[in-house]
């Protein structure tokens, strides 16, 4: 029990380790490297332009069935009007960015490490450092640039659509008035709820990214290593961003606290 408790933390030390250096060389590659825009733009389109429907999809129902649950609460104690707060607040601090997130760690990040994986194990990457071209330049900053722009975007839209969502069902399926709704819900909701979810949303795009290329990086051992690492990459990321998640909220809250209406 004792050696394995040892070699786990070890092995988690080291991947911390590689973790960093791995930012460390996209901070140097940010600042003294070749921006290629051409390859952001290609990455932002398939990050954010090819992400939003199921982005849309999964923020619209979360924010749906968030406001039918609230409904069957507080409609026998007649605070139907509650669940609008409930629903913005909800969708802006903690649903939109955490569903999003995971969302786009088994769809985009998964992607990430299964292509550069395969050019690892194909030697492609070697191929690329024969030519002069650093791997983290032409494969891991654009995809960064890339999820920074994109997943602030998404994260807007997946809120938006759930609050939508729920307005629909408040009123049509629970006979709210929309007013009284709108009305709740403008007042316990302002920009510092859309602040912390574009914070959350830029540090789970970071760690979707590095966390995914190191994946796709370290492959090795063919088509075998290649999907073990987008599977490592999937559950690490997801892992990642829930465990964060809770340490940002504690954080952001208390700098951010939630208003108390008037």
């Amino acid at each position: 029990m004792i050696r394995f408790l040892g070699r786990s933390a070890l092995d988690f030390l080291t991947y911390l380790g590689e973790i960093g250096k791995l930012v460390a060389a996209v901070t140097d590659s940010l600042l003294h490297g070749k921006i290629r825009g051409r390859m952001v733009l290609e990455q932002l389109a398939e990050t954010g332009f090819r992400s939003q429907a199921v982005v849309i999809v999964t923020g619209a129902f979360t924010g749906a069935v968030l406001a039918a649950q609230a409904m069957f609460q507080f409609k026998p104690i007649g605070m139907e009007t509650g669940g609008g707060p409930l629903v913005s607040v909800g969708m802006l601090r903690e649903l939109g960015p955490s569903v999003t997130a995971l969302m786009l760690a088994g769809r985009v990040g998964a992607a990430m490490a299964a292509e550069i994986g395969t050019m690892k194990v194909t030697e492609q990457i070697d191929a690329l450092r024969s030519m002069g071209v650093h791997p983290t330049d032409y494969l891991v900053t654009p995809r960064f640039l890339a999820m920074l722009v994109a997943m602030p975007l998404l994260i807007a839209e997946s809120a938006a659509f759930g609050i939508l969502a729920s307005l629909i069902v408040g009123t049509q399926a629970f006979n709210v008035n929309g007013a009284y709704w709108l009305n709740q819900m403008n007042k316990h909701t302002d920009g510092t709820d859309v602040a912390i979810s574009m914070i959350k949303g830029l540090v789970f795009g970071i760690l979707i990214v590095l966390l995914s290329c190191h994946q796709g990086l370290k492959a090795d051992q063919g088509a075998v290593g290649v999907g073990r690492g987008t599977t490592r990459a999937m559950v690490y990321s997801a892992l990642a961003i829930l465990i964060v998640n809770f340490f940002l909220t504690m954080l952001l809250n208390l700098v951010f606290p939630a208003r108390t209406g008037a």
